[in-house]
């Protein structure tokens, strides 16, 4: 069994930062790329950042270049993201999640985590 478990979310005001955490358990061949999505309010779930297995590829929503940034850490089976300069156009809830394929970065992963809430403030 696989299971994604989300930590870090919570109300932050606008230009604030964020930590979140992600940690994982189970079949290590579905963390090959491990990623973060977020789903905004009346909009469609879609990947913000992705990394793969060995951490030296990652990929960045356009709307998040140069304020997030994602790494993992194999060895406690942890994935992160790091927010900063957040804005209200941030809020979302924020899940995890993992896929067999290496550096995959489309929005159907096969694992998901439950989700963090994230809410800044103007």
């Amino acid at each position: 069994q696989v299971q994604l478990d989300e930590s870090g979310g919570g109300l932050v005001q606008a230009g604030g930062s964020l930590r979140l955490s992600c940690a994982a358990s189970g079949r290590a061949f579905v963390w090959a790329t491990m990623a973060w999505f977020r789903q905004a309010p009346g909009k469609e779930r879609g990947i913000v950042a992705a990394v793969s297995w060995s951490g030296r590829e990652t990929y960045y929503a356009d709307s998040v270049k140069g304020r997030f940034t994602i790494a993992r850490d194999n060895a406690k089976n942890t994935v992160y993201l790091q927010m900063n300069s957040l804005g209200p156009e941030d809020t979302a809830v924020y899940y995890c999640a993992a896929d067999p394929r290496n550096n995959y970065y489309r929005n159907d992963y096969s694992y998901w985590g439950q989700g963090t809430q994230v809410t800044v403030s103007s």
